[in-house]
């Protein structure tokens, strides 16, 4: 044997017991959980196959003799710091003491065993424990097949298996020998008082707020490692990733989505692909900063935050055929004010500001700098001039299929950031942030139902009126008594119409217009409308004149023969001495059309995603895929 190596000299149970214990202190979660050292004492009075057991005082005991392997006592150990986080002892939590309720009764649970108890006890740990995957469990005793429904609680468990009469002695759930409790002093449990504050004399259960404490930490752990910033502690962080892990420490409403990102800091992919800031690519859950830029951490603070609200509130999936460059730069505006307004960080020289634009939103700016296009393409995003610096990628979800959408984890992690921030008052929010936030909480509204609500604005429901001119039926019993029947007077009839002018000529197939008119004749059937006046447009004007509803849908022809002039269409319709003169018109379009169209009867759009008008269009446009 070589000197100095006193490892040998530790028999292999106590090695192996050490060795486990090793993998509890270095564990994030229950290494913050080992902080009463001195209450870590051994027994050798405990039977050889008992590892650990653990008494209401607090205090665990370890038999050095047990032979298990590290996995094992790390289990164990794990097994009894669980015990005393969840309250086993207390009094609140024992079913078989009498504990006063808020209503003044008492509850109490009769025949109140206490090795059952324990049994229960062990059963909801070792779900824990077996969730998270750690350890290994101690002896290969069979343990109860208890329904999901009743492992909600302790009480739950222990009255499952008091209906069962399970037998106690076949009890191999804990860390002490077979059929032996390994909690002691149950006879007696533990009570605080909840009202005397703790400078007062007043106790808690130290252990169950020591498990709060070590769930935060290593939630921010695992949150940590899932952006890189965990294992770099040897290496010099740059200011960006000290900024990156302040949002994880300090700032609960960025916290999610700064754990969601994997933050590359690359000059040369930045040069290659022209970024001079920043640019966020949601699909594929990066963010790319250029470390050439030269920005303190406070700035790079402001540059994350502004990169994250624009995947959080869904920037790239609201275009909605508006120009891209134009509303990345609309979305600057918004994004910009509000951190300013909010105090985050330092915003660079440059970015995006006009104190003008607060309290509008991304949608209205972009309406306003569309007039002076040409002046607002002249300004810069964070990646650059005629840059916008959301990028796209490939639509996938990194990682493989993980049972939820990008899009939806990005806004539950904005929604519940926010949520954690209002309750406990860290920092202000701009209204029109929690507004937006929230609204992306609730499910969107389809494209159909929104036509659907257009409609109903703009089309007067048919007046019904009886008449007793014609009888409609005669019922057999009653032959001689007519029967009243609905009808509608011919001006009635023309009025609950509307027309529609159909782009035949661009790129929309058979298929998307038919989905398109089938909603429309689906709205119409469902209304009473009689008919519906259709004019097709691609060389030049169709009028198709009145069609039933059942047939809108069947009757285009795409004659594809690229972009066409519109205002014909429109001319012909609103001349139409047979149509209503304040009928609404609904134009189905790809936007391949002139410049300007004049309409001066009520109208809206419909336009496939990811179109745009080549105008400022005056009515509702609404977008089908």
């Amino acid at each position: 044997m070589k000197k100095g190596n006193t490892q040998q000299k530790i028999p292999k149970t106590e090695r192996q017991m050490l060795e486990g214990m090793e993998l509890v202190r270095s564990h994030p979660f229950f290494g913050q959980l080992v902080t009463h050292e001195y209450q870590l004492s051994y027994d050798k009075t405990l039977p050889r196959d008992a590892a650990v057991v653990v008494a209401s005082d607090g205090r665990i005991y370890f038999n050095k003799r047990a032979d298990y392997a590290p996995r094992q006592w790390a289990w164990a150990m794990a097994h009894a710091l669980l015990h005393r986080a969840f309250g086993h002892f207390d009094l609140e939590k024992v079913p078989g003491t009498e504990v006063p309720q808020k209503d003044g009764t008492v509850k109490k649970v009769a025949n109140f065993d206490l090795d059952l108890w324990n049994t229960a006890c062990d059963l909801y740990v070792n779900k824990f424990l077996a969730d998270i995957h750690f350890g290994e469990k101690l002896h290969p005793v069979a343990t109860p097949d208890i329904p999901g429904s009743r492992l909600t609680d302790e009480l739950a468990i222990y009255q499952y298996l008091k209906e069962r009469n399970w037998p106690v002695g076949d009890h191999g759930e804990g860390t002490a020998s077979v059929g032996q409790r390994d909690m002691q002093g149950l006879e007696s449990p533990l009570e605080y008082d909840p009202k005397r504050p703790l400078w007062a004399g007043g106790q808690y259960n130290v252990y169950a707020r020591e498990f709060a404490l070590a769930l935060v930490h290593s939630v921010t752990h695992a949150v940590g490692m899932a952006a890189g910033l965990v294992g770099k502690e040897n290496e010099k962080a740059t200011d960006a990733q000290k900024a990156a892990a302040w949002f994880l420490n300090h700032y609960p409403l960025f916290g999610g989505m700064a754990a969601a990102f994997a933050i590359k800091e690359n000059t040369l992919f930045c040069q290659q692909n022209e970024i001079q800031v920043a640019a966020v690519c949601a699909e594929e859950g990066e963010m790319y900063i250029n470390p050439a830029a030269g920005l303190s951490e406070e700035e790079w603070k402001f540059v994350l935050a502004h990169e994250f609200l624009h995947v959080g509130l869904q920037h790239h999936k609201r275009i909605h055929g508006r120009d891209p460059y134009l509303w990345n730069v609309a979305c600057d505006y918004v994004i910009n004010g509000w951190l300013v307004e909010m105090g985050v960080g330092e915003m660079p020289d440059g970015c995006l500001y006009d104190s003008s634009f607060k309290n509008i939103s991304a949608e209205e700016i972009y309406d306003r700098i569309i007039l002076e296009a040409r002046r607002y393409r002249k300004m810069s995003t964070l990646r650059g001039y005629g840059k916008g610096d959301v990028l796209g990628g490939k639509n996938r979800v990194p990682g493989g299929n993980r049972g939820v959408s990008l899009d939806d984890f990005f806004r539950s992690a904005l929604m519940a950031g926010l949520e954690y921030q209002l309750e406990y008052g860290r920092g202000t929010i701009p209204a029109g942030m929690v507004q937006e936030i929230r609204a992306l909480a609730m499910p969107p509204i389809r494209w159909d139902v929104q036509l659907a609500k257009w409609f109903d604005e703009n089309i007067l429901p048919l007046e019904k009126h009886r008449s007793y001119a014609h009888p409609s039926r005669r019922q057999s019993v009653t032959p001689d008594i007519p029967r009243p029947r609905f009808v509608w007077t011919e001006e009635e009839r023309m009025a609950a119409t509307f027309g529609v002018v159909i782009d035949t000529s661009g790129s929309m197939s058979v298929e998307m217009i038919g989905k398109a008119l089938g909603s429309i004749a689906s709205y119409a059937a469902s209304k009473d409308v009689p008919a519906v006046r259709v004019v097709y447009c691609d060389a030049s004007a169709f009028d198709a004149g009145y069609l039933p509803t059942e047939e809108i849908a069947g009757r285009v022809k795409v004659v594809g023969r690229g972009g066409t002039l519109l205002q014909p269409a429109i001319d012909l319709l609103e001349q139409a001495k047979d149509f209503p003169k304040d009928g609404p018109i609904l134009i189905i379009t790809d936007g391949w059309i002139e410049d300007h169209l004049t309409i001066h009867h009520k109208h809206a759009y419909l336009l496939p995603e990811g179109r745009f008008l080549p105008f400022r269009p005056k009515g509702e446009v609404f977008y089908f895929s």
